[in-house]
């Protein structure tokens, strides 16, 4: 569940963002953030990258604080000043996208993450450290007390 939640999270995330940078999937309505504008256009780049490292569980945990941390900031910053209540400054999806992104770097990104899949890869190839002398000559032989006379 867990997965699967982060999966929808960050899709749903990346689209937003990809719809404010490109004015694509009728998110944006056709009002674009302008090409370098600080620090709307930057801020949409960074939240289209973290969206999708959150989509396929890579950094997932960092990914997802910066994009909780992002949507704070434009809380507070865009939409407070407006009106106290979510409902009535239009904040609603900053606010839902801001506890779903803690959430997720809270609890990590599930048991199917491909930051899971690669280090489970690299595990696997990794060589085995060669087994040390056990017998009589070896590192513990010396630290075992002597049994000669």
């Amino acid at each position: 569940m867990l997965t699967a939640f982060r999966i929808v999270v960050g899709l749903l995330f990346a689209c937003h963002c990809a719809a404010s940078l490109f004015g694509v999937l009728g998110g944006a309505k056709g009002d674009t953030v302008p090409l370098g504008q600080w620090p709307g256009w930057w801020a949409a780049l960074i939240q289209l990258i973290g969206g999708t490292l959150v989509l396929l569980g890579v950094g997932t945990r960092t990914a997802a604080l910066l994009c909780s941390g992002s949507m704070a900031y434009a809380y507070f910053t865009v939409h407070q000043e407006h009106a106290l209540a979510p409902l009535q400054n239009g904040g609603e999806p900053l606010v839902m996208f801001c506890w779903a992104f803690l959430a997720i770097a809270v609890l990590g990104s599930g048991p199917y993450a491909l930051d899971r899949a690669l280090t489970r890869r690299s595990a696997a190839g990794a060589p085995a450290e060669p087994a040390g002398p056990t017998g009589p000559t070896g590192p513990a032989a010396a630290d075992a007390p002597s049994t000669t006379p």
